[in-house]
């Protein structure tokens, strides 16, 4: 079936990439994709969706805005968003944590890995037999597709991990299982190709080549990856207060690991994950703020890269036989990650959040799963090669837009959600209204840090003595904010003797040059703090009434204790076994 969306855009709309349009086309993508990122977010689906989405509609299933032959000129865009991927994958890998929990990691790993690949064997071979009559062939299909089956995507996957700032043991344990996956795929392919060559008289390299192959690969990318990330450690050591050039000589050493694994043939995120593994594992603890910059970096490469992978896929090429043993593949591989990895962890005592909802986290399939079917195609190009391509790349399609939304709904029920964050991050999303001490809040009409013009100071002495304020704001007759009374004004009172236990707050209060309001956001409290050259602003609501008053001690506080308390639900996430 052709694409019967290409013809709806006349023909000099059909984008080549040569010259000028080359600008034209990394614009509509990087626009587009963005802003359908955006919109996905505002309807409570991953970004990620949103520019795989954008893909297709731009790329070779769509209106083929932007023809096959540009998609495939843009893949540098791929291979050097994965190297970004790798990297921030790696940095998640720390030595401790993976030496606390690696039997478990370890049983996941393999049982989310082989039951998938044993269940879609079975129930694509009988599928395929159903329709084919031809056991031999159908045998070969179900065991390639079955190998092919047990890689799960890092790229979606930790792209919504990212975006919701989840952390905690579900968190740590998928960042492994992504990056670790792909070579038990390797491996199982490596396997079941050599059993279906002479069955089908296909061209398949050797057994013992092709794990010598895996070897030089896998072990290849890891050494080339430690050293480089050891370079990248000598040098950022030196540099860790000039974030400019850290950045500069990260993303210079990414593009130099790229571009040796593709002359060498090592595998570009594997190196990537090792460069990030060695930083943040021997870096000193201040160079560790090489992620965070990194990460800032990297938005509108994902962008690209999301929907490069959208544009690739053509669903029209899908006959009926195909897409019953696509949705075959779907449903048995669902289910086999889902029983594996709940198996796997079940079985090692891991922590509850991960026995629960592991499962929503591994449906994701793209780059490995695509490159192998691609091999099968070279391999039996005769017999089964192209429909194997064919069926892995309309599942990829499907998974690619409904992985992500399990992923978020798989973090956001194990309570790892907004767990990823400093005390910047949490400034940045708060508001005056957000700050408490304990119980209380600093924005409360009824707040015993406001007292009226009336009140003698004895009464505001007591007050202060059994509260965490500092400060008190000063209503006057009409509810109106009258003045301010700071710990100085106290003190200097107390000096008076006897005498000042009857004043009046009216008669040591200053009138209010600054204040703020409810929904004024903490970096711009914290920007007013230092304008002003003050500690202190009162919280007045739209006719000026008094609401509390906003202590810089009392903000730091807070933002604080934010920290530790995310900290604590940590800990008691890493310990709940199920």
């Amino acid at each position: 079936m052709s694409d019967p969306f290409s013809s709806f855009l006349p023909g000099a709309w059909h984008l080549t990439g040569v010259g000028p349009q080359l600008a034209l086309i990394l614009g509509i993508m990087l626009f587009f994709g963005t802003w359908g990122g955006h919109l996905f977010q505002r309807l409570r689906i991953p970004q990620v969706v949103g520019f795989f989405v954008v893909g297709i509609i731009v790329g070779d299933s769509g209106l083929q805005l932007i023809k096959p032959e540009v998609i495939e000129m843009l893949n540098p865009i791929s291979v050097i968003a994965l190297a970004f991927i790798g990297f921030l994958v790696g940095g998640e890998l720390k030595g401790d944590i993976i030496k606390k929990s690696g039997k478990q990691f370890v049983s996941v790993l393999l049982f989310e890995s082989l039951v998938p690949a044993v269940i879609v064997s079975v129930v694509v071979t009988i599928a395929s037999y159903l329709f084919t009559k031809n056991l031999i062939q159908s045998v070969c299909f179900g065991i390639l597709l079955g190998a092919i089956c047990s890689s799960t995507a890092p790229e979606s996957t930790t792209n919504v991990m990212q975006e919701y700032r989840a952390k905690g043991p579900l968190t740590t344990m998928v960042y492994g299982i992504v990056a670790m996956d792909d070579a038990v795929a390797l491996i199982l392919f490596a396997i079941t190709s050599t059993i279906a060559a002479p069955l089908l008289g296909g061209h398949a390299t050797s057994f013992s080549r092709q794990m010598l192959n895996i070897f030089y690969n896998v072990f290849g990318s890891i050494a080339l990856g430690l050293f480089l990330g050891f370079i990248l450690t000598q040098i950022i050591k030196k540099l860790m207060n000039d974030e400019g050039l850290v950045l500069s000589f990260t993303l210079g050493i990414l593009l130099l690991s790229t571009g040796i694994c593709d002359a060498a043939g090592f595998d570009n995120i594997l190196s990537a994950m090792s460069i990030g593994f060695f930083v943040a594992n021997f870096a000193p603890k201040g160079a560790r703020s090489i992620f965070q910059i990194t990460n800032r970096f990297t938005p509108p490469v994902y962008v690209l890269f999301f929907v490069v992978v959208g544009a690739k896929l053509n669903i029209w090429v899908m006959k009926p036989l195909l897409i019953v043993l696509a949705l075959v593949y779907i449903v048995g591989r669902t289910a086999g990650k889902s029983v594996g990895s709940w198996f796997g962890a079940w079985l090692t005592k891991a922590p509850a959040s991960v026995q629960k909802y592991m499962q929503y986290c591994l449906l994701s399939q793209a780059g490995v799963a695509i490159g192998l079917s691609l091999t099968a195609g070279n391999y039996f190009k005769d017999t089964i090669g192209d429909s194997i391509l064919l069926v892995v790349t309309a599942t990829t399609f499907i998974v690619e837009i409904i992985g992500p939304v399990f992923v978020k709904y798989g973090i956001t029920k194990a309570g790892e959600t907004g767990m990823n964050v400093t005390e910047e991050d949490i400034k940045k999303s708060s508001r005056v209204k957000d700050v408490t001490w304990g119980s209380e809040c600093a924005c409360d009409p009824r707040s015993h840090a406001i007292v009226k013009e009336t009140e003698t100071i004895k009464n505001i002495i007591d007050n202060f003595g059994s509260h965490h304020n500092q400060t008190f704001v000063v209503s006057d007759n009409n509810g109106r904010l009258a003045g301010v009374i700071t710990l100085e004004h106290l003190k200097e009172t107390l000096l008076i003797g006897d005498f000042a236990e009857n004043m009046l707050a009216m008669d040591i209060m200053d009138k209010p040059e600054h204040v703020c309001t409810p929904d004024v956001p903490l970096p711009e409290v914290y920007e007013r703090f230092s304008e002003a050259d003050t500690d202190v602003l009162p919280i007045v609501g739209k006719n000026n009434e008094p609401l509390g008053v906003i202590e810089k001690f009392a903000v730091d506080h807070y933002l604080r204790a934010r920290i530790i308390e995310l900290h604590r639900k940590l800990e008691v996430l890493s310990c709940q076994i199920k």
